[in-house]
């Protein structure tokens, strides 16, 4: 744990601000829902909750099969990182998504675009990840946005149309009704 010099006091109401520099540098805002843990030597700990990272393994599932049915490669990530990957690009799981991509993703814009397109959208800031092809839905569950899903294609003559935009739109829609339950 690495201590941050920050003291803050508890209100009446039980409440406890936690500042701005610490919120920005985790990604947590207004609204992101917080998991609360103890430990026996009275630490409170505080972690960012994704819902959807609750169903990693069901969401690897997922991405498989829609890797196999499409031929692309397909990617499920939660509000700041990728959780799964099937197809290639494995090395994005626990990589945080691109402020580009969490800016399309909180606006529920859905994306179908080839590189040189004025939508295409940088996903990840790793090096080495190539792709000329993109087709991405946010995951919306209860009204609120809890990741997306992605398919990604590098083949120049390949292109991706009306069926991968629906691919990720139904891929989207039942992660978000899985969440529902």
């Amino acid at each position: 744990m690495k201590a941050t010099g920050i003291v803050r006091r508890i209100d009446d109401l039980g409440r406890i601000v936690i500042p701005k520099e610490i919120r920005r540098t985790l990604h947590i805002r207004e609204s992101d829902p917080l998991e609360i843990y103890t430990d026996r030597e009275g630490q409170i700990i505080l972690k960012k909750y994704s819902p959807i990272g609750e169903m990693t393994t069901f969401a690897k599932q997922y991405a498989e099969s829609l890797a196999q049915v499409s031929g692309h490669v397909a990617l499920i990530a939660d509000r700041d990182q990728f959780i799964a990957s099937a197809g290639g690009c494995r090395q994005l799981v626990n990589q945080s998504v691109s402020k580009q991509l969490e800016e399309k993703i909180n606006n529920r814009e859905t994306i179908l675009a080839t590189k040189g397109d004025r939508n295409f959208i940088n996903i990840c800031d790793v090096a080495g990840v190539e792709y000329q092809h993109q087709a991405i839905a946010p995951i919306i569950c209860e009204g609120d946005i809890i990741g997306s899903v992605v398919l990604l294609e590098n083949n120049a003559r390949g292109k991706m149309g009306e069926v991968e935009q629906k691919l990720v739109l139904s891929a989207a829609g039942f992660l978000g009704r899985q969440m529902e339950h």
